[in-house]
């Protein structure tokens, strides 16, 4: 886990060691354990790196590292399978003088060219100079673990990690501003409809599963897509051989994400994700050595009514691991949202994130540089309430009525909350008229939201549907893809990368091997909810494994913190004035927000507006 930058320029005296030291220096924080520079023989591409020691941690494999006097790397981010693939390569004549996954990724690029990438399991972004070629190559994981951003323009390519390097050579900050209206009427943090769009002018992201080749001579940049779920393939299988698949996939890739030659821990919330992760990688360690070696990490809040303490002890009894706690408070929460919101860069939705922020930094200072985190099972396995109503129209749509009273009913009896009326029937057999009422019913929360300046909603104008899409749905896995692929996880992934990062922590998602996300996607809808349970496979495969509490409960709906109670702290409120006040005084807000009564909500609530203020005010610094 590391920073990486870079520039590509054919002007041969704008690349110098100082400015690729200003890029690296603003990525500090992503690796505090070394620092490289390279720049090419002909001057036209330099390359920083600031080096995060996991695995390898010999000077051998720093970067950017160089192979057969021809490619050079600079790299975030881990190849679990590296150890298979250097055998792999070996049989193939290829050589290595080091034990890191990196000079596996050059070696696989020399073989394969950009098929590699087929080849990789693990979280990525990286960019390797061609030198006889004259050709940049970058790619990024599967579903956006890893970031790359970049600036482009006719004489200049220039990437990195975050986009704080981008501007530390002069890049302009420059706020997107219908982005930032569809933040703050929508709470949209992405465009679904172009993934590379960011909050800044000029500034793109290279999306998820895709790669892209710089031509240095031509500057020309070429994009493409390199992997996809597989929708239409429908995988055979009964309860048994589901149960056995699904839990050996996980196992393996769990297993794979335990690589690492510094001390491994795991993320603890609670829930069912977290626990099944710890569960597993307690049985690996014990196989070793006592698993009281191994270290979890939970925020709890006593008090709160949604405090998980008791469902952590559960686990940490049950698995007799170790378990350290944070407890934030609001007042950390405001003294510490200026370097969050610099961290996080683009704006984020609720208080869970500084949450998240604390878990990381707790594992930082219990020696632990690698966390474990149940990220992405809720969007694969169906885990959120929301998504019942479309498992109920997918059963409608096959006219099985008496499979739907039956559905809800079970739902109801678990206490699974959801919302069911003649608006969901109509959905289910015009599901396209469905999709454009409800971008119709976006596009009317922006027109008549009455805090918004008509100098913001001028930024409308030609650009009326811009980043709002509602997919057609017409089964559960519709929206599923919509959410893993288009809009919605890699939101969430941007929160954690940031976040371990800034407290130079790698976070590691075993849900999120690709073959178990196809794997899992190809199965029937019956195996994602099913006699009244989301994610249901999952939990008839930890059913006997931990504390049936955990197992079967239904109202855990996301790591959630006191976010309403914070708001309601009179230090919070004196800063969310200030907040509205900025941005009065930016013509973004009219000056009757600020007489309108403060908002305080859950994390989870949709309607997070006040939050939303908080965070554009530190976005348009």
């Amino acid at each position: 886990m590391c920073g990486i930058a870079g520039i590509i320029t054919p002007q041969q005296s704008f690349i110098n060691t100082s400015l690729l030291k200003s890029m690296a220096n603003a990525l500090q924080h992503r690796g505090p354990d070394g620092e490289g520079y390279w720049v090419s023989k002909k001057n036209n591409c330099g390359m920083a790196h600031r080096r995060l020691a996991i695995i390898d941690l010999s000077p051998a494999a720093a970067q950017p590292m160089h192979y057969m006097e021809r490619y050079s790397i600079v790299y975030n981010g881990e190849i679990y399978n590296y150890v298979e693939l250097r055998k792999e390569l070996q049989k193939s004549g290829y050589h290595f003088i080091t034990e890191s996954d990196t000079e596996v990724i050059l070696a696989a690029y020399d073989f394969y060219k950009e098929k590699c990438l087929q080849f990789f399991d693990g979280m990525f972004a990286f960019a390797i100079w061609d030198e006889k070629h004259q050709t940049l190559f970058t790619a990024r994981d599967r579903f956006g673990e890893k970031p790359f951003y970049y600036f482009i323009d006719k004489s200049s390519f220039v990437f990195a990690s975050e986009m704080k390097a981008l501007w530390a050579v002069g890049i302009d900050k420059t706020v997107e501003h219908k982005m930032l209206l569809n933040y703050l009427t929508l709470g949209y943090v992405q465009n679904p409809t172009d993934k590379s769009q960011t909050f800044y002018k000029n500034i793109f992201s290279l999306p998820p599963s895709h790669y892209a080749i710089l031509d240095a001579e031509e500057m020309k940049f070429t994009i493409k897509r390199y992997w996809d779920i597989n929708q239409k393939f429908r995988q055979p299988a009964n309860d048994s051989t589901a149960s056995e698949n699904v839990e050996e996939l996980l196992r393996g890739s769990i297993s794979r994400r335990l690589r690492s030659d510094v001390p491994v821990g795991c993320s603890l919330s609670g829930g069912l994700d977290s626990s099944t992760i710890s569960y597993f990688v307690s049985q690996m360690m014990n196989a070793q050595k006592p698993s009281a070696d191994f270290k979890t990490f939970s925020a709890i809040f006593p008090g709160f009514e949604k405090d998980e303490s008791s469902y952590i002890n559960k686990v940490v009894q049950q698995l007799g691991i170790k378990n350290y706690t944070t407890t934030p408070t609001a007042e950390e929460l405001i003294h510490q949202f200026e370097k969050l919101c610099w961290h996080q860069e683009e704006p984020f939705t609720s208080a869970s994130i500084f949450a998240q922020y604390k878990v990381f930094e707790l594992a930082r200072q219990n020696g632990v540089k690698v966390l474990l985190d149940g990220q992405g099972a809720d969007e694969t396995m169906a885990g959120y309430h929301k998504y019942v109503h479309w498992y109920l129209q997918e059963l409608l749509s096959r006219f099985n009525i008496r499979g739907v009273q039956k559905a809800k009913t079970l739902l109801q009896q678990n206490n699974v909350a959801f919302k069911w009326n003649s608006k969901n029937i109509l959905a289910t057999f015009l599901p396209l008229h469905a999709s454009i009422a409800l971008e119709k019913r976006e596009y009317n929360k922006i027109i008549t939201n009455h805090d918004i300046t008509k100098n913001l909603l001028m930024y409308l104008k030609g650009r009326e549907w811009e980043g709002i899409h509602k997919p057609i749905v017409t089964k559960l896995n519709d929206i599923l893809y919509f959410n893993i692929m288009e809009n919605g996880l890699e939101e969430l992934l941007r929160y954690a990368d940031r976040n371990s990062m800034a407290h130079s922590v790698e976070v590691r998602l075993p849900f999120l091997m690709a073959e178990l996300v196809q794997y899992i996607f190809s199965l029937p809808t019956k195996y994602k909810i099913n006699e009244g349970h989301t994610k249901w496979l999952l939990r008839s495969i930890m059913s006997n494994r931990l504390d049936k509490s955990i197992v079967w409960r239904s109202e855990k709906i996301g790591f959630e913190p006191p976010q309403k109670k914070w708001m309601m702290d009179p230090l919070f409120i004196d800063y969310l004035h200030e907040a509205r006040k900025k941005l009065v005084n930016d013509k973004i807000l009219k000056p009757s927000a600020l007489k309108r009564k403060n908002h305080a909500v859950d994390s989870n609530e949709a309607n997070n507006i006040d939050w939303r203020y908080l965070c554009a005010a530190q976005l348009t610094k």
